[in-house]
C-alpha cells in the first residue's frame, strides 16, 4: 500500500514564496546601485579578481542570442513566465516534508523573476559581477543569475540523493 504524503499547504506554500520574493528584492536591489553608482562598461577593481562592471545583456546566458535583432527580448519574457508557472505549480505538489528542493525551486524563481523585470522594464538584464584571473573574464551577472546557478545545483544534489523515507508514526 503506498503512502499518501500530505501536500504544501498554503501557508506553507507561502513561506516558500517569500525565499523568491528576497531574491527578486535583493537582485532588484543590487541591480539599482550597481546602475545608480557605476558606468556603462567600465570596470571598478574590488580584489586583483574581482570587478564590479555595470553591462546590459540584450540575450541570455553567455549573451546568447544578443545580437538577434529583438525578437529575443518578448521570446526571453516568455520562457521566464512559462518557468515560473512551472516552478509554481511543482512547488505546490511537493510533499509537506521537503527542504532542500523548494528551496532550488524559489531560488530559481526568484531568479527568473528578478530578470524578468528587467527585460520587461528594460529590454536587457543588468549584470554587474564581473570575476577574472589571468586575463580570463567570466561573462558578467548578478544576484538572479547567481540564484538560479544556485538553484540548480540544489536540484542537481537533490536528484543524486536517495529519496527520503516518510517519518513513521509513533
Amino acid at each position: 500500500m503506498e503512502t499518501v504524503l500530505p501536500r504544501m499547504t498554503l501557508p506553507r506554500y507561502g513561506a516558500w514564496l517569500l525565499l523568491a520574493l528576497f531574491v527578486v528584492i535583493l537582485d532588484l536591489w543590487t541591480k539599482h546601485l550597481a546602475s545608480s553608482n557605476l558606468e556603462l562598461y567600465r570596470p571598478v577593481a574590488l580584489t586583483s579578481w574581482f570587478n564590479l562592471t555595470l553591462a546590459h545583456n540584450d540575450g541570455a546566458a553567455f549573451s546568447l542570442l544578443a545580437d538577434a535583432g529583438g525578437w529575443q527580448r518578448w521570446f526571453f519574457v516568455t520562457v521566464a513566465i512559462g518557468i515560473s508557472v512551472f516552478l509554481l505549480v511543482w512547488l505546490s505538489q511537493l510533499p509537506h516534508q521537503a527542504r532542500a528542493l523548494p528551496v532550488a525551486l524559489m531560488l530559481l524563481l526568484g531568479g527568473a523573476v528578478g530578470n524578468l523585470v528587467d527585460r520587461l522594464r528594460f529590454g536587457y538584464v543588468v549584470d554587474f559581477i564581473d570575476l577574472h584571473a589571468r586575463g580570463w573574464h567570466w561573462p558578467a551577472f548578478n544576484i538572479a543569475d547567481s540564484a538560479i546557478v544556485i538553484g540548480v545545483t540544489v536540484l542537481l544534489i537533490e536528484s543524486l540523493l536517495p529519496p527520503r523515507q516518510p517519518a513513521q508514526p509513533d
